[in-house]
């Protein structure tokens, strides 16, 4: 595969990287509201999942919604301020998610990314974190759902490259998609939204569990549907990649840009 990723209906594609967008036919713009950038990114993305957004800027050609960036809060905290030393965490964000359309021209990304930061900026944003998962995944009966990624539109806009995350087990459901740590938690705990996440296991067939399951049955239920309905697949780790929007902030010693998808 060569070229620039591309997304639609949940499918990759790939543009030419020589391709120039015209500046002219395009219009970026912040996304105030939640609503039409979620609808677009769970329609297009291959994850199709929204992230805890903080800021969501739109691309659009001739009053159409052609691309997406949402700018979001990490879990953790310190994924933040373990890269941008003495900066509060609410001074950087993380690119969670970064969808254009395959009508977008090949360079389209980088232009984009370059109007971003610019908003970003203007709001007093100084840091971007991102990630780029090299490790593909594909369904139970084999179909590649995701063919995983480099970042390399984060190396073609000058991204400092930090290494991989944390090496981790993912659990795959049959369709490829991953059923994240965060979900599960939910259920383990019997954490408020729980039954909402057992109703998804109920999607791809899991037995069916009464709102009023205590936590030992709960447990029972999580262990045995997990090791019905998952897959593991150890996974080494994203690319980590960063950007300071601002000259005074420093950021931690580069590493050599990844070349190759390997796990």
């Amino acid at each position: 595969m060569s070229g620039n990723q591309r997304w639609l209906e949940g499918r990759d594609s790939y543009r030419p990287p020589l391709e120039r967008i015209d500046p002219a036919q395009y219009e970026v713009a912040p996304l105030e509201s939640d609503t039409v950038a979620r609808s677009f990114i769970e329609r297009h993305h291959y994850s199709h999942s929204y992230p805890a957004a903080r800021v969501r800027v739109g691309l659009a050609r001739r009053g159409e919604l052609v691309g997406v960036a949402v700018f979001s809060q990490p879990t953790n905290d310190r994924a933040i301020t373990n890269v941008f030393a003495g900066l509060e965490a609410q001074r950087a964000v993380e690119l969670g998610r970064f969808v254009l359309l395959d009508e977008v021209p090949g360079n389209g990304e980088t232009w984009f990314l370059a109007r971003c930061f610019e908003l970003l900026r203007a709001r007093g944003i100084c840091g971007v974190l991102s990630f780029s998962d090299p490790v593909a995944r594909t369904s139970q009966d084999g179909l590649t759902v995701f063919p995983g990624h480099l970042g390399t539109i984060y190396q073609a806009h000058n991204a400092r490259y930090l290494g991989r995350s944390t090496p981790r087990t993912l659990a795959l459901l049959p369709d490829g998609t991953v059923l994240s740590p965060r979900t599960i938690q939910k259920i383990r705990a019997g954490e408020r939204g729980w039954c909402g996440a057992a109703d998804l296991l109920a999607q791809y067939g899991a037995a069916p569990i009464g709102a009023d399951a205590g936590r030992r049955e709960r447990l029972t239920w999580l262990h045995r549907e997990l090791a019905h309905l998952t897959r593991p697949l150890r996974h080494a780790g994203n690319h980590r990649y960063a950007w300071s929007l601002v000259r005074r902030l420093e950021l931690p010693a580069p590493q050599v840009y990844p070349k190759q998808l390997v796990a």
